[in-house]
């Protein structure tokens, strides 16, 4: 574990160690953003009956080739109940949106083009011919019952809860949200609301990691700061394991400082598979487990925290989630000024713009791990390879 490993030699130790959560059944209102553990199959057709796509008169389009024409009005048609009796010709019927057409009638004429016979109120005069099929809505004519509509893996959205809905499933099996255990620690830190004394910082890093934790689809196990003391830091890891955790994730304490216990917890009570990689920022990068429970260590600096979480802990939830793997996006950009690198696999905070077709680049001006501030203004990492 002497030497450092590459950005991507972590990334896959770390996915080799996870594999994805076990399922449940859930209402379509709690499914929004849960992740479908096998594919949908439509059990019916869509629509379920031929329609009318417009409010109108539901017609024979032989009776109506020449225009205007006088029809018998026979019957009306509410959407939700079923046609009384078929249409013959010379005959219409008076329909809704999405009303069931009736037997017989293989068109509707739109109510704007349509004009009604002063005192014969069984009687509709069509002023515009129609086609047969004209604002007709076939069955089946959305997708066929046995098409497969939502593929394992897919993370539903609220168009796919309609359409869920629209197949009368109330259910949906999905893989359950993986659950991560977050705790940052370091004497230094104090909640946002105390008062800040000297030597002391407050936490942002447990707020950012949060944030980033529910965004990225997984619940959160909040176990707070431990404090700058390695029984503490072993409770509250044991506590990760006792509310059933998939992924410890835990902030400082990685590095080789006298009061970095993380390591040293994990040395002694787990597992270190490797604690450096080849990155800017975030070297300090712990992966092993605790009690069998995998756990990545990032380091205390905030940025250097974001982007260890962008890069090596997002993909193992996705992985824990049931969700296809997924890289950043990239893109390639010029860049406006130099910039350095000290050799490794740098991510540098900066701005991209798009000017006639061709991005330009512009790093910050401080690249400090420590500072939130640049990175809050950053609106992309600028990826430079090692050894460059």
């Amino acid at each position: 574990m002497s030497g450092m490993l590459s950005v991507t030699e972590a990334q896959t130790r770390i996915q080799s160690a996870f594999s994805r959560v076990s399922t449940e059944n859930v209402t379509l209102p709690e499914a929004l953003r849960r992740v479908l553990s096998s594919a949908i199959t439509s059990p019916l057709d869509l629509p379920p009956f031929t329609n009318s796509s417009m409010d109108g008169y539901a017609v024979l389009a032989e009776d109506v080739r020449h225009t205007p024409v006088s029809l018998n009005l026979v019957d009306d048609i509410p959407a939700g109940v079923a046609p009384e009796r078929a249409i013959g010709s010379g005959e219409a019927a008076r329909i809704m949106t999405g009303a069931v057409l009736p037997p017989g009638a293989d068109a509707v004429v739109p109510v704007e083009d349509t004009q009604t016979e002063p005192g014969r109120t069984q009687r509709i005069t069509i002023l515009k011919t129609v086609k047969p099929g004209d604002y007709v809505r076939p069955q089946g004519s959305d997708l066929r019952a046995g098409t497969t509509v939502l593929p394992a893996g897919h993370q539903l959205t609220a168009q796919d809860l309609g359409l869920l809905a629209a197949l009368g499933m109330p259910h949906v099996p999905v893989f359950r949200r993986p659950r991560v255990a977050l705790l940052s620690s370091g004497d230094e830190l104090a909640a946002p609301g105390e008062p800040l004394t000297p030597g002391k910082i407050y936490d942002s890093n447990s707020f950012t990691l949060a944030a980033l934790i529910k965004q990225s689809g997984a619940q959160l196990i909040a176990l707070g700061v431990a404090r700058d003391d390695q029984r503490q830091m072993e409770q509250l890891l044991q506590s990760a394991v006792e509310q059933h955790a998939d992924l410890i994730l835990t902030s400082a304490g990685v590095s080789v400082g006298a009061f970095d216990y993380i390591r040293a917890v994990l040395e002694q009570s787990g597992s270190l598979t490797f604690w450096r990689v080849n990155v800017r920022p975030g070297k300090p990068l712990a992966f092993g487990s605790y009690d069998g429970v995998p756990l990545i260590g990032l380091p205390g600096n905030p940025v250097s925290a974001f982007v260890g979480f962008m890069l090596f802990v997002a993909p193992a939830i996705r992985k824990l989630a049931g969700l296809p793997e997924h890289s950043l996006q990239q893109r390639s950009a010029v860049l406006d000024e130099p910039l350095e690198s000290d050799g490794r696999e740098s991510y540098l905070r900066g701005s991209v713009r798009l000017e006639e077709g061709i991005y330009h680049a512009k790093q910050a001006k401080n690249q400090s791990s420590a500072n939130i501030f640049a990175l809050v203004h950053a609106n992309a990492l600028l990826i430079v390879p090692s050894g460059v």
